[in-house]
């Protein structure tokens, strides 16, 4: 079964291009689908799989307490290897074809306050190579508002200082460039004068930005569990993540007064719905504004 999914992970890459991280999403998904399969049902072959099998697995995520986005995007992944094994004549039926997914609902970004953002940065001691990369990464993720993959992929050239932009390779490879504000670009710089020349193996980073003590490109995990030990030594929110920093980057605007059409190109959403959902995040904190200040709440 597992060599089954390899093929159409495989296929799907050359078919619709997948990203590295998107193909291990899909990957993931997969292997624990096929672990209960396997443990449950002693299943040895997608051909013994039912329409009941796949409800009962998405019942057990439930119960488990996975969000109603997890359990879609795994009912999606099945979907498409469903599909993808009846197109070639692997199955006679796709038994997941009329499972409906779990309603999603609207569930609003996760942000921290301004005041959480200060606490979180200045909490950084000024001094020493890793504070230094440290300070000028999460400057650069609150000030542009990249996904940790972006921040992850940034070379040298992709920062400009002299015109104070960012130019980033978001979802489809897509290229845009992104105001920096003083306070990020003055960390990068130092950042890149004192402390990458000292952390940089040329030969293992070639024109990586973000560089790790051991002079190697800086992982997306590696970001993660920075920002966790971070934000524990501040005292602040318990796992955070980078993308919380890209919520507050565009829920912090919004409040400041961007329009959303400008915030909608600098996150590099393809669709302004998808933007949008930070007027609800803003509505929200304008309605706590009210009640604790206004006289006759």
């Amino acid at each position: 079964m597992l060599r089954q999914v390899a093929q159409f992970l495989d296929h799907l890459a050359f078919e619709r291009g997948l990203s590295p991280n998107t193909r291990a999403a899909y990957e993931t998904d997969l292997r624990h689908f096929v672990g209960f399969l396997q443990e449950r049902h002693a299943a040895r072959t997608f051909g013994d799989v039912t329409r009941d099998h796949i409800s009962e697995y998405l019942s057990l995520l439930r119960k488990e307490g996975y969000q109603s986005t997890t359990r879609s995007r795994r009912l999606i992944a099945i979907k498409v290897l469903f599909a993808f094994l009846e197109g070639e004549g692997l199955l006679p039926v796709n038994p997941a074809a009329i499972i409906p997914s779990p309603a999603l609902g609207r569930q609003l970004p996760h942000t921290i306050t301004e005041a959480e953002i200060r606490q979180l940065l200045e909490a950084i001691p000024p001094d020493g190579d890793l504070n230094i990369r440290d300070r000028a990464l999460l400057e650069t993720l609150y000030a542009c508002g990249l996904r940790v993959s972006e921040a992850a992929h940034l070379t040298l050239s992709d920062f400009r200082p002299d015109d104070r932009v960012i130019r980033c390779r978001g979802k489809g490879n897509k290229q845009r460039l992104i105001p920096i504000g003083h306070t990020a670009c003055s960390w990068l710089q130092r950042y890149l004068a004192e402390t990458r020349p000292r952390l940089a193996d040329e030969a293992a980073c070639g024109q990586t930005l973000f560089l790790s003590r051991f002079g190697k490109a800086l992982s997306r995990q590696a970001i993660f569990q920075m920002l966790e030990k971070r934000a524990k030594l501040a005292g602040i929110a318990p796992h955070l993540s980078p993308h919380v920093l890209r919520h507050c980057f565009a829920s912090h605007l919004l409040a400041h007064g961007a329009q959303i059409r400008a915030i909608q190109e600098m996150l590099g959403h393809a669709d302004i719905a998808t933007t949008q959902i930070y007027t609800h995040v803003d509505t929200i904190q304008l309605q706590s504004t009210h009640a604790r200040f206004h006289p006759r709440h």
